[in-house]
């Protein structure tokens, strides 16, 4: 009964496992796109990029938008798919856009 009951519990948080691992952008290393791809698509969005870094098996842009406000940009390294853009407006205050904009 007790192996039963231990099976049925891997069983149930297996889905949960994989659920919070989506949030990362772990692909190998061979699917990613070079950095030059990432600065073309910050280009093509007007945003001027401080630097590009990789967070969490993430590209990450730091930089400022079209406007001239700090933005720190999540990109899914084998997509270039924007994941999240974090808008920062110098009174410390942050504000999270989730816009799944394209990269291609």
């Amino acid at each position: 009964m007790r192996l039963a009951l231990t099976i049925l519990a891997c069983v149930a948080v297996l889905p949960i496992g994989q659920a919070l691992a989506d949030d990362e952008c772990f692909v190998p290393m061979a699917d990613w796109k070079p950095k030059e791809a990432v600065s073309a698509l910050a280009a093509r969005n007007g945003w001027t990029v401080r630097r590009i870094k990789i967070d969490d098996g993430c590209y990450e842009i730091d930089g400022t938008d079209a406007e001239g406000q700090r933005i720190e940009v999540t990109v899914h390294p084998s997509t270039l798919d924007v994941l999240d853009i974090e808008r920062k407006d110098g009174t410390g205050h942050r504000r999270h856009d989730v816009e799944g904009r394209r990269g291609d």
